[in-house]
Order: structure tokens, then sequence, then C-alpha cells
């Protein structure tokens, strides 16, 4: 065939390889950061979070220079979290009852006074240990209120679509905190003192108080507050007792928190007695999971599907990470092994927290996340000593392998039932649910979260 003298031909287009924008990815990992009350809660929290870390730095240092004993900081930590074993149902029964706005008022308003109250005492030098006990005592009594109020509360901020996003993201902020707190801390301890991480913590609380009086109260969705009545705990209970896919994620958060979430006492055991470290082999340890977190938990928040067993399935991967860390032969690896526990960690709080929350029923979700928080926060208390004892007459590698075990057994007990009853929320949609919003991953070493 010839072509006509003089028209030009048309030689192929190219074929144009395209390629995919990170804008749709970016935008939906901080997609929730599209409603504005959440806006001001991230960044009211971000500032008080990193306070928090200041202040648990320097609280844990107090005590240690005051008596120079290990075991007057476990007791330490127990003041702080036994209210919240002990007193978690009846702070979310009141969660339940009212306005979560108005109460969160309350809570950080006590918390800042109790961390005021902590700094003037140690500026002045009139603290003794029983005054510090004593205020660490009030904290776990607030945040036995408070924690159950903070982690409904997002649902109210951004309603149940967005409620994966934006609690990952809370759990991230929490762990890029955990990484500036600390350090800010060590700054201030060596040049002014002990006495100003708690004063700047009681500052910090302000940007929350801030954030909440900035709010759109017209925006939110609250839920429906529980009236005043008889045995309302009671049927709190029975209401998890009679929901499998709450009392499965419950009892798996209670054994795995128990006995594989205490790293504040595994980490020190394995760096100085397995690895042979100071301080400092500790201090990277605990980086690594901190790093690990971040990164699983902007993973999570960028992809949301999942199947009906994916909160087996995490818990499983946990198990498994958790023993390898406890047979790495280097630090080099068992370093591997820390960042990718620290992104599983995170998969398995996410997964667990928001079957609880997009399961519930709304004028149920305070005394349901409360039980989440007595399984997570109040279960510290009894697995430090046990892992703990385990770590110093078996040895550091036992004590992590517990951890191990326990998440592996869980998992795997946890997944024909979780197959049979679809627990995850959203299984028709695969929609995956998200971290707590205090996402803690060493529950011993936190003061009460803003």
């Amino acid at each position: 065939m010839t072509l006509p003298v003089g028209r030009r031909t048309m030689s192929p287009r190219p074929a144009v390889r395209r390629t995919m924008s990170p804008r749709p990815v970016v935008r939906r990992t901080v997609s929730s950061l599209s409603v504005r009350n959440f806006r001001f809660w991230f960044v009211g929290q971000m500032v008080s979070l990193a306070g928090t870390w200041m202040q648990s730095v320097a609280q844990a240092w107090l005590v240690l220079q005051l008596t120079g004993s290990g075991t007057a900081l476990g007791l330490l930590v127990a003041l702080q979290f036994l209210p919240v074993l002990f007193l978690g149902p009846v702070g979310g029964l009141v969660a339940d009852r009212c306005d979560k706005r108005r109460l969160l008022y309350v809570t950080q308003t006590c918390s800042g006074l109790l961390a005021l109250a902590l700094g003037l005492l140690v500026t002045f030098d009139v603290v003794e240990l029983w005054m510090v006990f004593a205020l660490a005592a009030g904290f776990g009594l607030v945040n036995a209120v408070d924690s159950p109020a903070r982690q409904s509360f997002v649902h109210e901020m951004v309603g149940a679509d967005e409620l994966p996003n934006a609690v990952t993201l809370n759990s991230v902020m929490f762990n890029l905190a955990r990484a500036v707190g600390p350090a800010v801390a060590g700054v201030l301890i060596a040049t002014v003192g002990l006495g100003p991480c708690f004063l700047v913590n009681a500052g910090s609380y302000l940007a929350v108080l801030v954030a909440l009086t900035l709010m759109r109260g017209h925006e939110l969705q609250p839920a429906t507050r529980q009236g005043k009545g008889g045995g309302q705990l009671r049927e709190g209970f029975r209401y998890v007792r009679a929901t499998p896919g709450l009392a499965i994620p419950l009892l798996m958060m209670a054994v795995i928190g128990t006995l594989a979430y205490e790293f504040s006492v595994t980490l020190p055991l394995l760096a100085r007695f397995t690895f042979h470290g100071d301080a400092g082999t500790y201090g990277l340890m605990s980086s690594c999971i901190g790093v690990g977190a971040v990164l699983g938990g902007l993973y999570v928040a960028s992809h949301r599907r999942a199947g009906t067993t994916a909160l087996a399935v995490n818990a499983i991967v946990f198990g498994v990470l958790l023993l390898a860390a406890a047979v790495a032969p280097t630090l080099a690896l068992e370093l591997v092994a820390l960042v990718a526990i620290g992104a599983a960690s995170i998969g398995f709080l996410t997964l667990g927290n928001a079957t609880l929350q997009l399961t519930t029923a709304p004028e149920m979700r305070g005394r349901v996340m409360a039980l989440w928080a007595v399984a997570f926060l109040g279960s510290t208390p009894i697995g430090g000593p046990v892992v703990g004892w385990i770590g110093q007459n078996l040895g550091p590698r036992y004590a992590v392998g517990v951890g191990g075990l326990a998440a592996l057994v869980a998992g795997v007990l946890a997944y024909p039932r979780l197959a049979r009853i679809g627990a995850d929320v959203d299984a028709d949609e695969g929609e995956i649910p998200p971290p707590p919003s205090d996402a803690v991953l060493q529950p011993s070493e936190l003061a009460p979260a803003p």
C-alpha cells in the first residue's frame, strides 16, 4: 500500500507508562485529619504526650535517686496501674453516663494539677517518697476514668468511617512523642534538674484543654448517655460475655498483655545479661521497638483491608517474632527482630481495639473500653513480676519466649472461633480496625496519657 504524496504519516504513539501517584496513599494515611475537631485533638495530644513521656522518665529517675531501689520503682508502677485494674469498669460506667468532652476537661485538669504538685515539691526540694507514691496513685485513679473516656471520644469526633485511621494516627503520634519526650527530659535533667520536667508536663495539659475548647460541639457524634440505675456494671459484663466478638479479643488481650507486653522488664534484662550491654544498649533496643511501631502504624493507616481472622493471624505473627527475638544469637539480629515486633504489636492493638469499638453498642462503649484498659494496662502489675521472676531465675530469653508462646497459643486457639463468627468489625467489607488511641508498647513505663 502506498501513502498519498505530501501527507505526513502518523507514527504510532509511544506507550505511556503510568506511575502510581503517592498522593492517594498520603491522603488515605491522614484522612481523619480532614475532620476539624480531630485535628485540634491530634495537635493537643502530641504536645501533651511528649510531656507525659518526660514525666515518666523523670519520675522513675526521682524514685531511684530517693531510694536506689528497683523494688520501689516496681511499687511505683503498681500504684499507677492498680487503680485501672480494680476501678477500670467503674471508670467506663462513668464515661457512659457523662458527656465525654466535659469529662475530659475534668480528668485532664486533674492530671495537670497532679503534675504541677509533683513539680513544685521537687523544685523546692521537699519531696519525699511517700508523696511520689501518693501522687502516682492519684494519676492512676484519674486514668481509670480518663482512659475509657478518651478512647470512646475518638469515635464521637470522627465517626465509624474514619475511626480506623484516626486511632492509628494516634498510635503513631504516641510513638513519635515517645522518641521526643525522653530525649528532652534527659537534657533537662542534666542541665536544670528534675523539677522542670514535671512542670513542663503540667503545662502540656493546657494543649488538650485548648483543643477541647476549640472543638465545634455540633460536629461531634455523641453516644446516648447511660442513665443512672442499678446493675449497670453487671450489665456490661453480661453484654461482653454474650458477645463473642467482644469476649475473644478481650481474653486475647488479657493473656498477651500480661505476658508479652512487658518490654520494660524484658529489654533491660536482655541488654544487660544476654548481650552484656549497658543503658545505651537498652535505649537502642527500646528505640527499635518505637521505630517499628511508627512504621507499622503508618502502614496500618494507609491499608484498610483485612480478613475476619486478621486478629488471630496478627497474634500468631507477633508470637513468632517474639520467639525469634528470644533466640536471636547476636545483638544486630535482635535489633532487627525488635523493629518487626514493634510493627506487629501495633497491628495487634489495632485490630483488637477497633473490634471492640466498632462492634460495641454506643451506650456500652465506655464500659467495654474500660475492660480493654483493664486487660491491657491493668495486667501490668500482674505480668511484670511474673515475667521478671522468669527472667531472673531462668534467663531473659525465657522471659521473652514466654510472651511469644502466649501470643502464639492465643492466636492459634482464637483462629477457628473468629473464622466462624467473623469477629472483626465490618468483615463483609474487609475494613481493618484501628489501634487504641493511646497505644502503649510499654504500659509499665507510661504515666497517665493525656
